[in-house]
């Protein structure tokens, strides 16, 4: 079965750096080979969780990973608050972030929906929610719900929530097809997904191999849901928003 691994920090941040969101699913869990040294991270693992069939990665040292993926310059191509804005979120809303990893987009979700909203930090790796449970506890962040959730399953009540945000964890996903399906059921009228991910050239994200380009992930969604790929710039990923119909 195909684990999900949550990690938004996508890729090797310079030379080293881990990419965010992976799951993965193996019958033998694959440990991430040893860094250089305490300051590098094997530059095939992402921030975000996800994995591709076969690849799996342990998780399980959050602090260690936490350095990689929250590191401050992966803002400058992640552009976390561009991310954000493109939600169009607002008091009250309720926005479920899936493939949540650390919690690298809760100080930008959390305030944005207000006290009044609820952030739902969604999570395959067990380690990952405690540390992002911590993590908002510390910040005061009181909307922020953080649980682990199935690989296949989003665990979304229907009609649960207004926005879904999944960065650099898509193409981790093993049926997205079923899974877009299972989106497009828990959004309220007028709710949309927004899939962040990777270009094919990006210098961080996973092998070659895992990545999507930006027509299958439309192609996956839009047999649930209604699809555009919008023309807002990020440096190395493209952006699709996903309506309900």
């Amino acid at each position: 079965m195909t684990r999900l691994h949550s990690l938004h920090a996508a890729g090797a941040l310079g030379a080293s750096l881990l990419l965010l969101a992976c799951g993965g699913t193996s019958s033998q869990a694959e440990e991430p080979a040893a860094p250089a040294s305490n300051d590098e991270a094997p530059a095939h693992v992402h921030p975000h969780h996800g994995h591709q069939a076969g690849h799996h990665h342990s998780f399980a040292d959050v602090e260690r990973f936490a350095a990689i993926f929250d590191d401050p310059a992966r803002d400058a191509w992640q552009r976390p608050a561009d991310v954000a804005a493109m939600l169009e979120l607002s008091p009250g809303l309720t926005v479920a972030d899936i493939g949540a990893g650390t919690g690298y987009f809760l100080p930008h979700l959390s305030p944005a929906v207000g006290d009044e909203g609820a952030v739902l930090a969604l999570d395959v790796e067990p380690n990952m929610v405690e540390h992002m449970r911590a993590r908002a506890a510390e910040a005061g962040l009181t909307n922020v719900t953080a649980r682990v959730v199935d690989p296949a399953d989003p665990g979304l009540a229907p009609g649960s929530v207004d926005r879904v945000l999944i960065v650099d964890t898509w193409h981790h996903i093993e049926d997205r097809p079923a899974y877009a399906a299972r989106l497009a059921e828990a959004l309220r009228p007028g709710g949309f997904v927004l899939v962040v991910d990777f270009t094919m050239d990006a210098p961080e994200g996973p092998p070659p191999a895992m990545r999507l380009r930006p027509e299958q992930v439309a192609e996956e969604l839009g047999a649930a849901l209604e699809v555009e790929q919008l023309t807002e710039e990020l440096p190395r990923q493209y952006v699709i928003r996903a309506r309900r119909r």
